[in-house]
């Protein structure tokens, strides 16, 4: 079919990837990573391997700007063609930009949503467009753009793919990488580095410029070259590890705790699940249940689905009654004790553990908080050192749930 091998043109990193769409079961692939993380040279390869495969599907590759495609997508499209040896079975148009195997009639159109009613009209000959790439993601206006040309464009036939590849901006709080924290069925998320990429595809220089970096600017080093959200200065967990936690680690945790956050609507009821690992100094978040106008009965029918028995619940105490009817519902349920300088003792705790690790697929509301949760600016953009009260309900549950603990470093 082709005549190159995909392992001289394709990452490492990305065999796993390539695999799991082969063997069917992924709609979605979202890369993300720092500089020659090789994302953009696997998607245009992935493009023109699904092409090959299903001969009535069509593609149309996206940036926000159209004047952008030409020397970005579009010539990666073209080398990756080159790279599989298929340069005489394509023929390519500047205008309209599109390219076309010849075998089949199938098209590659390129398109920027700064004129979106193009995209939207395209019509095919035969088969139906069942290939999206959108590059440079975090470009788009968001969500509702991304999925206004989905549902338009992805219609008409049994398969489809999306690939939706970006470098992580630095803050987090972009929708973009909230994207990323909100996983969704069939979804596949790849994050890779130019340390995963063969040194010789990357070149002496680049890696050189790559140690000087790190050596003088480690923060710039890790968003540009390893693309991490490190975030614009204002952000007050900076030992976040959203990770996956397995059923093994979790039935191995022996200091597990749950916390409660009291509310009703619009701030909502807020419960978590940890576990403390006093040696290393690591928090383990790994269950979560947020919900809004539910009453102490329902949410204590939450608590009891979720937690062992005899396991001991801390809940803030502003509500006495709420505590006191959990008891009645035989929930372990203890009030948080509090006292001047309560709040910035526990946040100070939180903030100067080894590592917060918060599975983001469990708990995709306490993950959220964490990592957007922000110090306030002032009006000339200098930080005021206080604590937000707002959109933290969860992080309010995390440190009941660890009162006993920060409370005694504390004294």
């Amino acid at each position: 079919m082709t005549t190159s091998k995909l392992s001289n043109i394709v990452g490492p990193a990305f065999y796993d990837v390539h695999k799991a769409v082969k063997n069917g079961g992924v709609a979605e692939i979202v890369l993300t990573g720092g500089r020659a993380s090789l994302k953009s040279s696997y998607a245009s390869v992935e493009i023109i391997m699904q092409l090959l495969t299903y001969p009535d599907v069509h593609a149309v590759v996206l940036r926000k700007v159209a004047n952008t495609l030409r020397n970005s997508v579009y010539a990666q499209m073209k080398w990756a063609i080159d790279q599989l040896g298929l340069r005489k079975k394509f023929q390519y148009s500047r205008t309209p930009m599109e390219m076309t195997y010849k075998l089949t009639g199938q098209k590659i159109f390129f398109f920027g949503l700064d004129d979106a009613g193009k995209a939207k009209s395209i019509k095919v000959e035969h088969g139906y467009i069942g290939l999206l790439w959108f590059e440079e993601l975090d470009q788009f206006a968001g969500p509702e753009e991304i999925r206004n040309v989905e549902q338009s464009t992805l219609r008409g036939g049994p398969y489809s793919l999306s690939i939706k590849s970006f470098n992580p901006p630095a803050a987090t709080r972009n929708w973009a990488n909230q994207y990323v924290r909100e996983p969704k069925p069939r979804q596949l998320i790849k994050h890779t580095t130019y340390l995963q990429a063969p040194a010789d595809w990357l070149g002496p220089r680049f890696l050189a410029d790559a140690e000087h970096l790190k050596a003088t600017k480690p923060t710039k080093y890790r968003h540009e070259y390893l693309g991490e959200a490190v975030g614009n200065g204002t952000q007050v967990f900076d030992n976040i590890r959203l990770e996956r936690i397995t059923p093994a680690q979790i039935k191995s945790f022996e200091h597990i705790v749950s916390g409660v956050d009291w509310g009703w609507y619009p701030d909502p009821w807020a419960f978590n699940r940890t576990n403390y690992d006093a040696a290393r100094r690591v928090l383990y978040i790994f269950d979560e249940a947020t919900r809004r106008k539910a009453n102490n009965f329902e949410t204590a029918k939450i608590v009891k689905e979720r937690i062992a028995a005899g396991e001991d619940v801390i809940a803030d105490s502003a509500e006495k009654k709420s505590g006191g009817d959990y008891r009645d519902m035989d929930i372990n349920c203890f009030d948080a004790r509090k006292g001047p300088g309560s709040v910035i003792t526990s946040m100070r705790w939180l903030q100067g553990l080894a590592a917060i690790v918060i599975d983001p697929e469990r708990c995709p509301d306490t993950a959220k908080e964490f990592s957007e949760y922000e110090y306030e600016t002032a009006k000339d953009g200098e930080v005021i050192q206080a604590y937000v009260d707002a959109d933290n309900h969860h992080i309010d549950a995390v440190r009941y749930a660890t009162n006993r603990i920060w409370l005694r470093v504390g004294t």
